[in-house]
């Protein structure tokens, strides 16, 4: 049998209670959420609060605006998060089961149209304070890492988003009926790419770590977008590629497609991920570039 690491018997819930005959649970996935937005939190105003870090030595908002902002934001995420997933992944389903989408309980969260969420609350508060929206979502890439990083974590103790089989030797056997469905001689067990932990390391630890560098090290923050920008490039980049070894979603499964293209043109196409990702890898490249330059611009 090739090597393969078992998965941990860890629970999804950290703990429950039984209260008045109703069992309430707190799971890691809403803890990885709650640590993940306090410890953004925390980065934000850590920055605003280091005149230093910004030109001119003004932060474009003060700690308490920030907290007012984090109230926003939480909203876009859970809003724009729920609602992409039912409109990128399973439209079809919830079309016809319109009282199950607001049933976040169940789970389907997108991060793609979570972003889309932040930005639309994130504009509207900034319209409302007089902020520069710019300076305002360069705060929030720095502060998005942490949260990426704890979530995917959680999905993997959740044994869910797993990846394609493989036979390296750091696969990881993760438990349930469909994990372990990957077309192997009966007997022998299916290990999977632990893709949750690349999704981690890229999108969290790696990305987190730039990001802060850029920040405290190279005063990133005199260009504003520069961050933002680099943020999406790099968000962007880390799931194209880690889809390629993700397992692709069932409903765009099929039996002439067994690899879950969502856009195909004979051997040749892209997952759904991908197809949502390409655009924040080339915006976030082009945003990058256009804030170095139009700081270049003006400090000429």
């Amino acid at each position: 049998m090739l090597a393969m690491i078992p998965f941990p018997e860890i629970s999804p819930e950290l703990f429950s209670v039984e209260l008045f005959g109703v069992e309430l649970a707190l799971r890691w996935y809403a803890l990885a959420y709650i640590v993940g937005i306090l410890i953004g939190w925390r980065l934000a105003v850590m920055a605003v609060n280091r005149p230093r870090l910004w030109p001119g030595g003004a932060a474009p908002m003060s700690a308490e605006q920030v907290d007012d902002l984090l109230t926003w934001v939480i909203l876009g995420v859970i809003l724009g998060g729920r609602l992409g997933f039912v409109l990128f992944y399973r439209p079809g389903y919830y079309l016809g089961n319109p009282g199950e989408i607001l049933m976040l309980w169940q789970g389907g969260m997108a991060f793609h149209g979570g972003l889309l969420g932040v930005a639309v609350a994130a504009l509207l508060w900034c319209r409302r304070q007089g902020v520069s929206p710019l300076r305002a979502a360069d705060v929030m890439a720095l502060a998005t890492p942490p949260g990426l990083l704890l979530g995917r974590i959680a999905n993997f103790i959740n044994a869910e988003l797993w990846g394609r089989p493989t036979d390296l030797p750091w696969g990881v056997v993760f438990p349930g009926r469909l994990a372990q469905a990957c077309g192997q001689p009966l007997g022998e067990l299916c290990a999977r790419h632990p893709s949750q932990l690349y999704e981690a390391a890229l999108e969290g630890a790696i990305l987190g770590a730039v990001l802060i560098w850029l920040v405290w090290r190279r005063g990133a923050f005199r260009w504003p977008g520069l961050v933002t920008g680099v943020f999406l490039a790099g968000y962007g980049l880390a799931r194209f590629l880690v889809e390629f070894v993700r397992q692709p979603d069932p409903q765009f499964v099929s039996e002439g497609n067994p690899l879950g293209l969502a856009w195909h043109v004979g051997g040749w196409g892209l997952t759904m991920g991908q197809i949502l990702s390409l655009p924040m890898l080339l915006g976030g490249l082009a945003l990058a570039l256009w804030a170095l330059r139009r700081g270049r611009t003006a400090a000429a």
